[in-house]
C-alpha cells in the first residue's frame, strides 16, 4: 500500500506575528528560519555602522531612513517573505508604513554569524537581488571581511578587508573603515 506524501509546511506572515513574545525569525519563501539572538560584536558593529551610515545623510540633507534590526521588510509584498536585515536603508518613503518596509530597501547591511552565514551569502543574497534592493553588505566579523554588491548595476562583488576604505554603491562620496566600528 504506498504511504501517502506529506504536503510541506508552507508558512506566511501570519504565522510571524503569532510566534512567542521575544522569537523572532525570517520567513523565506514560505520557510521559517528561526533568530538567535547577537552577540555583542554584532551589535557594536550593527550600531556603529547605522550611525555612521545615518550621520553621513543627515549631513547631505538626504530623505533617506537608516532602521537597524529588528525592522520588518516584506520584500516581495506577498505573504510568504519577511526578512529583518541588521541595517535597512529606504529611500522610497511610499514604501514605509507603521509595520515596516514593503518592497525593497535601497541598501542592506547583514552581519554574519556562524548560524546565519549560509542564509546571508545564498538564499538572502538571491532574494535582495531579485527583489531590487540596490546595494547590499556582508559585514563577516569572524574572518574580518565585507563583501559589497552593486546589485542595482549587476557589478561584480568586492571584497574588502575591515582595514580598507570601503565605499558605497548608492553614495558616490560615503565611505567607511569598518576596523574603527571595532571595539
Amino acid at each position: 500500500m504506498p504511504m501517502p506524501v506529506l504536503e510541506p509546511t508552507v508558512y506566511t506572515i501570519q504565522d510571524i506575528y503569532a510566534l512567542p513574545e521575544g522569537q523572532r525569525a525570517e520567513l523565506i519563501d514560505g520557510h521559517l528560519y528561526n533568530m538567535a539572538p547577537p552577540n555583542r560584536i554584532h551589535q557594536d558593529i550593527s550600531f556603529s555602522l547605522s550611525r555612521k551610515i545615518a550621520d553621513f545623510i543627515d549631513s547631505k540633507g538626504g530623505s533617506c531612513r537608516v532602521y537597524p534590526a529588528p525592522f520588518a521588510v516584506f520584500l516581495n509584498k506577498d505573504e510568504k517573505n519577511y526578512v529583518e536585515p541588521d541595517i535597512t536603508v529606504v529611500c522610497d518613503k511610499d514604501k514605509l508604513n507603521d509595520k515596516g518596509c514593503s518592497g525593497a530597501p535601497d541598501w542592506v547591511v547583514e552581519i554574519a554569524s556562524p548560524s546565519t552565514a549560509h542564509l546571508d551569502y545564498g538564499v538572502k543574497l538571491f532574494k535582495y537581488r531579485t527583489a531590487g534592493v540596490r546595494e547590499y553588505w556582508i559585514v563577516n566579523p569572524m574572518t574580518q571581511v565585507v563583501n559589497v554588491y552593486d546589485l542595482e548595476h549587476e557589478a561584480k562583488t568586492n571584497q574588502y578587508k575591515f582595514s580598507d576604505q570601503i565605499p558605497s554603491c548608492i553614495y558616490s562620496d560615503f565611505s567607511i573603515q569598518p576596523l574603527g566600528l571595532l571595539p
